[in-house]
Formats: C-alpha cells, structure tokens, sequence
C-alpha cells in the first residue's frame, strides 16, 4: 500500500442561505483567528469564559444561575439538557419535524430501559415516552399540549420552539402555561430561535431548561458553543435522579464556567478542555448581540423576511413557513418533483439553500446574519435565476425592483 499525502484543503467561500449553519460574523472569525495559543486554565480564557456566562444570561433574558455553553455544536446542548432523563422516566415529546423527531429519539434512548434497548438501541420504543406527532407543515399548538399533558401527567415534556426542518413556530406560551398546570418539567429546543425571536425565558416559568445552537441566531462558529440554561428546580431534580454522562454533565459542565455548588465564583474548577480560539469567537458573538439587542434583530429579521417571502411568492412559489429567519416553500407547479435536483445545483454553484429532510421535500431559504437589503436581494435573484436554469421564466428584473418597492414601502411606513 502507498502513502498518499493529500494536497492542502481548500475550501471556497459559500453563501450560507438554508436553515443554518449562517454566515458567521466577520468580527467573530477576526477574535478566533486573533486568539493566542493558550491553555484551558490560562486567566483570560477563564475571564472570558465569565464573560460569556453573564453575558449570555442577558441574551437569554434569564437569571439562571446555571446558564453557560456546552463545547461543540447544538446537539451537545441538547444532549446536556436532557442527560437529566433517566431510564423509566415518564416523558410527554412533541413533533412536528425532522429536528424535534430526531430530539425524541435521543428522549427516547434515555428514558429506555435495559431491557427496552436491547429489542432496539437504535430505534426503542419506552413505555414511559408518548411521542405526538403533529403533521408536517403544522404548529404544536398549546391545546395540542394542554391535551397531551392532562392525559399522560409526565415528569418531563418537550418541545421545539422553532422546528428547522418544516420552518413552523410551536406556541412556547402555551407549553409552558401546560407544563405548570400539570406539574411536568418543560425542556425547549430553542436551537433557531435564540438570537433571532424576542423572548426571555425568565417569562416562562414551566420551562426548566433550555438548549440552543451557537451558529444561527448567536451567529457565531459552529464548533464553539451551544448556549444552555437550567433553573433551580431542573438543578435540583438533577443531584436527586442523577445522570449518567460525566462530559455533558450540567452541574460539572458548570464549574468551568465558574458556577459551583449554585453561585458564581471568581475561580472557575477544571472539567475539560476548552479552546481559547472558541472562547475568543462565542465572547465576541455574544457582545455583537448584546450591541445589536435582541429585539432590534428580532425586528430586522421579521423585516428581511417579509421582504423575501414577497419575492419568492411572486416567483410562483407557495411559503408554507412562518419563522423568521427562513422561508420554506413548495416550487411553483412546472418545477414540482425537482426540488432536491435545483438545490443540488445552487450548491454546486456556492449558493447554499437546503431542502427539507423529511416528506414532502420542500425547499429552505435562510437569512441568518444577511440582515440588509443587498444580502436579501442578491439571495433573491440567485433563486430566480436556479429557478430559470431549470426551465421558469422569471424576470429577474422584475423581482429586483419588486425587492426595491417593497422595501421602499416599508420604510416609508416606518
């Protein structure tokens, strides 16, 4: 056999339009390729570890002692919030997409027993967890929960807030309002939300705990941190029941935050390595947020998406979503069937939109960190013109200046 030594990765530069990852902020690609090389315990890693704590206590509208960032993508937070599900736990799990199915399988492991995974680690079925479906394309809405809740009187229920997959909001007002009545411990997918919709979780006291993702709404480098926040009461019902994972461990995760025994500290405890480069590029997304405000966003967001979803139905197709940050949508009737061959072929060209990952196939459109009118137009007319090579007659013309005049109203009526 012989040795190959490849050639140098290169990878080109994308625009990032589908569901997320977005476009990373180029002040936060600055701070992470500015960072020194430096240790996990080094004083300024620590200090701006801090930081980013109370920082992202702000963001998330919360005086949660427990919230910090979980090293890695926003399935490690989601993994840290629901380590505290154990084998045999009764757990109510709504969904209504590819993302929130994929958080109720991982319920789904972690409430199995023993003998309920061998019949199939893969894919168990607990006696404990009632998965509800709700078709695709539809909200979780909080009679849906209200029902669902009453029924099976759970120890933990869970909900997406925004579900990625079909681009649809779940009424957060409403799942936490039911897990109060019924005494069950809310955990919240706030994966695409976070950073993007106006909300404090502190106005939702049903809810326990929280994940999220660094790389949408906190516009930050996948690979840093996905922000979690645990109240007291997820806290304490942790260090009774136990978990059975030490990385993702919510109370020892903590402690390299500074956050032990419950307070804040000056000297955070070691858990496990962090990276200087990630700390450097999560402290700056969160102050870049903070400066911005997440309500000053979550206007720009619903702006910017408005003035998308104008243009795309004006190409003949029909938006199904109601997020702000992405547009899901069917193709107008000639292109129907060629959904997954036409963002093939934007791929291919560094224009990055996604389809959806379950039936119906559908196409996603994102904005995330393209908050102006040129991004918006130029995604606009990208999709026009993939549309065109694939047999539509679009004036891409036609669609700029629909773009001008609707943003032009807008302001005006402003």
């Amino acid at each position: 056999m012989t040795d190959t030594i490849f050639p140098q990765l290169e990878i080109p530069e994308t625009l990032a339009a589908g569901p997320g990852p977005g476009n990373t902020d180029p002040r936060v690609l600055e701070r992470f390729s500015k960072a020194g090389v430096a240790d996990h315990m080094q004083p300024d890693v620590l200090r701006g570890m801090v930081e980013a704590k109370h920082m992202l206590r702000q963001v998330w509208g919360t005086k949660n002692i427990h919230t910090f960032g979980v090293a890695g993508t926003g399935w490690s937070g989601l993994d840290c919030m629901m380590s505290a599900i154990m084998p045999g736990d009764t757990v109510v799990a709504f969904v209504n997409g590819t993302f929130s199915g994929i958080d109720g399988l991982t319920i789904r492991m972690k409430a199995a027993t023993a003998e309920e995974l061998a019949v199939d680690s893969l894919n168990p079925k607990p006696a404990g967890v009632q998965i509800i479906e709700i078709p695709h394309g539809q909200s979780v809405s909080g009679e849906i929960v209200e029902k669902a809740l009453a029924e099976h009187k759970p120890k933990w229920a869970f909900m997406a807030h925004w579900e990625t997959g079909s681009g649809r909001v779940n009424d957060l007002a409403g799942f936490a309002e039911a897990c109060e009545r019924h005494g069950a411990l809310g955990l919240v997918d706030a994966v695409s939300s976070l950073g993007v919709s106006d909300f404090a979780i502190d106005d939702y006291p049903g809810v326990a705990a929280w994940a999220s993702c660094p790389q949408k709404g906190i516009c930050c480098l996948p690979l840093t941190y996905a922000p979690v926040s645990f109240s007291d009461r997820y806290i304490a019902e942790l260090k009774k029941s136990g978990t059975r994972t030490f990385v993702h461990h919510p109370i020892m995760e903590a402690r390299h935050w500074g956050i032990v025994d419950g307070k804040d500290v000056d000297k955070p405890v070691y858990h496990r390595t962090h990276s200087a480069y990630a700390v450097a590029a999560f402290h700056e997304a969160l102050r870049i947020a903070l400066t911005e405000t997440v309500a000053d966003r979550a206007k720009s967001y619903a702006h910017h998406e408005a003035a998308l979803r104008d243009a795309v139905e004006a190409m003949g197709c029909e938006v199904t979503s109601n997020m702000t940050s992405l547009i899901v949508l069917n193709l107008p009737g000639k292109l129907a069937g060629r959904e997954m061959e036409l963002v093939q072929s934007c791929r291919a060209k560094g224009f990055g939109i996604w389809p959806t990952l379950s039936e119906p196939v559908q196409v996603r459109i994102g904005i995330l960190n393209q908050l102006n009118e040129p991004a918006v137009t130029d995604i606009a007319l990208r999709f026009a013109q993939a549309m065109n090579d694939f047999g539509a007659e679009i004036d891409l013309e036609a669609v700029e200046e629909r773009l001008k005049t609707h943003y032009a109203t807008r302001m005006a009526a402003e």
